[in-house]
This record gives C-alpha cells, sequence and structure tokens, in this order.
C-alpha cells in the first residue's frame, strides 16, 4: 500500500513537472521575435577597417549609415555605437547614441553635427537625439583604441514599436531600459580598428 501511495506520488510530481517545462516552452515559443535589419555603410565594410577619418586620429566624422529590413509597423528607430573590446562600468563603451529617429527614416547622413542635441535636419531625421556617450557627452566620437590589438566597433540598429516620448541626455543603460518591450527588429554593422604600437 505504501508503496502504491510512492509511486503515485511520483508520477503526480512528474507530470507536474512535465507541464511546468511544457508552460515554459509554450512560452518561449510564442516570445514575439525580432526581425532582422541590414545596416550598411557607403565607407565602411563589414568586418574592414575603419577608415581614418571616422576615427579620433583623423577627421572624426561620423559616418552615414543605412539600414533595410525594418517592420512596416515601426514608429522610432535608436542606434547604439559600442565597443565591445572595452568593458568600462560593468558595460561596453559607447561611443554614441542616437535616439528618438523617425520610423520613416532609412539611415543617418554622414558627419552630423556635434554641438546639436536634438537634431534639426534633414527632415527626414529631424528631432532625433545624440545621446550621452562613454565622454559623458553628446556627441559622436570615433575609435581611438589603445595599441596593440584591433578592436570591433558595433553600430547596432533597433526598431521600436511605438513613438517614445524619450528626452535629452539619456545614456545607453537608460535607453535600453527606455525600449524595452518595444524592439521588434535589430541588426548590426560590425568593423574594426587597430592603433599600431608606436
Amino acid at each position: 500500500m505504501r508503496l502504491r501511495y510512492v509511486f503515485s506520488a511520483a508520477l503526480a510530481l512528474g507530470a507536474a513537472s512535465a507541464a511546468s517545462t511544457f508552460a515554459e516552452v509554450t512560452v518561449d515559443k510564442s516570445a514575439p521575435t525580432a526581425a532582422a535589419i541590414t545596416v550598411t555603410s557607403p565607407t565602411i565594410k563589414a568586418n574592414e577597417t575603419i577608415p581614418v577619418d571616422h576615427t579620433a586620429d583623423g577627421k572624426n566624422e561620423s559616418p552615414a549609415l543605412a539600414w533595410s529590413g525594418a517592420p512596416a509597423n515601426t514608429k522610432q528607430f535608436a542606434l547604439v555605437y559600442d565597443d565591445p573590446d572595452v568593458v568600462f562600468g560593468g558595460q561596453t563603451f559607447v561611443h554614441w547614441l542616437v535616439y528618438k529617429i523617425p520610423g520613416t527614416a532609412k539611415g543617418l547622413p554622414a558627419n552630423l553635427p556635434i554641438d546639436q542635441v536634438t537634431l534639426t535636419g534633414p527632415p527626414d531625421i529631424a528631432g532625433s537625439i545624440q545621446g550621452l556617450s562613454g565622454f559623458k557627452r553628446a556627441l559622436y566620437r570615433g575609435p581611438a583604441p589603445p595599441p596593440g590589438k584591433p578592436h570591433h566597433y558595433t553600430w547596432t540598429v533597433y526598431a521600436l514599436d511605438a513613438e517614445l516620448p524619450l528626452t535629452e541626455g539619456l545614456s545607453r543603460n537608460q535607453l535600453m531600459e527606455a525600449i524595452k518591450g518595444h524592439i521588434i527588429g535589430q541588426g548590426a554593422l560590425v568593423a574594426i580598428y587597430e592603433r599600431k604600437p608606436k
């Protein structure tokens, strides 16, 4: 009798465990998947060296970027440009943030002004905001790694499903918290830059 009770209890626990596993799998399978966005640049090629004009060793100009493949219901875009080979304060080092980019935009032009936090033009990106980089300033700052090895710089574009009321002065962590749950598309362009030892 006791053996039958133990066996019945084991079956019940097993069924409960199986139900729990099934429920978790069901939730995971039903989670929305972000569409794949293709990010390109006329001057930066994937996995190749970043031209010096886009670095701190040159003119320090932001590159032109283009993207495609965003969902039709995209309301805003956000861009994070970072160096995953440098971790500072528990996060990868950020070289540039641009957010509140209109959902109709197809990219960003080259050499955006460093003295404008909220961009006034061109018309297709008017209202976009340059957020705080790792330098605590709202501007583009190109690669300037220590000599010795190449660093992998990543431009990540996020498509968002809502026109979020994002304000000036956001850091990357604040931006990522604000867009959590709204990312419906994502893509990245990765290129390298290396300073040779003198």
